[in-house]
C-alpha cells in the first residue's frame, strides 16, 4: 500500500558525488522514520542513514562526514547526498520507510533499489 521509487545512483569517479532521492506515495497517514540501506557486492546489507520524524538523524561510521540524509516531510521524499564517494561505497542503495497506514496500522516498506557505482 505504501510504494517506495528510488532515483538517482549511477556511475561516478571516486571523490565525485551523487545525490540519491526516494519517494513515497499509496496511503499514508504517517512516517515515522526513513532511511538508506545499501546491499554490497559482497551482499551484505547495512544501514548507511536514518532520519526519524523529529529530524534526528544517524549514520555509518564508514560515511560519517561525506554523508548527509535529509527529508521533505511535507511531500514523504527523502534523500541522501553523498560526496567524496569511494569505491567501498559501490553498492545497491536502497530506501526503506516505516510509519503508519491508519492510526491504527503499521506499515515496512522497501524501495526496489538504485545503483551506485564508484571507480578507482
Amino acid at each position: 500500500q505504501v510504494q517506495l521509487v528510488e532515483s538517482g545512483g549511477g556511475f561516478v569517479q571516486a571523490g565525485g558525488s551523487l545525490r540519491l532521492s526516494c519517494a513515497a506515495s499509496g496511503t499514508i497517514f504517517s512516517i515515522d522514520d526513513m532511511g538508506w540501506y545499501r546491499r554490497t557486492p559482497g551482499n551484505q546489507r547495512e544501514l548507511v542513514a536514518i532520519i526519524i520524524s523529529g529530524g534526528s538523524t544517524a549514520y555509518a561510521d564508514s560515511v560519517k562526514g561525506r554523508f548527509t540524509i535529509t527529508r521533505d516531510t511535507a511531500n514523504n521524499t527523502v534523500y541522501l547526498q553523498m560526496n567524496n564517494l569511494k569505491p567501498d561505497d559501490t553498492a545497491l542503495y536502497y530506501c526503506k520507510a516505516n510509519g503508519r497506514v491508519t492510526r491504527n496500522r503499521e506499515f515496512i516498506s522497501w524501495g526496489q533499489g538504485t545503483r551506485v557505482t564508484v571507480s578507482s
